[in-house]
């Protein structure tokens, strides 16, 4: 696969490849979520500060530029950071798995999936084979998203993190592959 272009854009949103002065952002982002994010997402369960988020940060660098993870942040038309989705490698098949977590003030109005099609544009865009996206099985917001994207739900497997709050300790598996 190819490096994935660094700012996609559509409408109402735009997903740019993150940068080390968006700290704050990020960790005002998350922290006004925590509750929201935390019940899904083990590395919310706990807090998120300037710590975490420099890590998160820092480590975008090195796995961008590696090839083993693309992550952006979701902006929105006022450059607020509204999540994050990105793209990450699935172990030397072709394929690629999309991660994402959106603040609750924008949950709702379908931002999440137009970010996602956006990002499975540029995956199979850059060569790609296919495109994964796992959630728990008690995440039905999450699912949601690649069942209304054309996805098939390809397999069920035990959760290989810790669980969070909420989370069943089961993932769902969805996959497409390039048209």
């Amino acid at each position: 696969m190819d490096t994935p272009r660094e700012t996609l854009t559509e409408t109402g949103i735009t997903l740019a490849r993150w940068r080390a002065d968006q700290l704050d952002d990020l960790v005002g982002a998350v922290q006004g979520s925590l509750a929201h994010i935390g019940a899904w997402l083990p590395w919310a369960t706990n807090g998120y500060g300037p710590a975490e988020g420099a890590e998160f940060l820092s480590g975008t660098v090195a796995h961008w530029e590696s090839g083993e993870s693309y992550e952006y942040a979701m902006l929105a038309e006022d450059g607020a950071v509204m999540g994050s989705c990105g793209l990450m490698r699935c172990a030397g098949d072709g394929g690629v798995e999309i991660g994402y977590w959106l603040g609750l003030p924008y949950t709702g109005r379908g931002l999440m999936t137009a970010a996602t099609s956006l990002v499975i544009a540029e995956a199979f865009r850059s060569g790609a084979e296919y495109v994964e996206i796992k959630h728990d099985e008690l995440n039905t917001r999450s699912g949601a998203i690649p069942a209304r994207l054309g996805f098939t739900l390809d397999r069920e497997e035990a959760a290989t993190q810790p669980p969070a709050p909420s989370c069943g300790g089961t993932d769902r598996v969805w996959r497409l592959d390039r048209p």
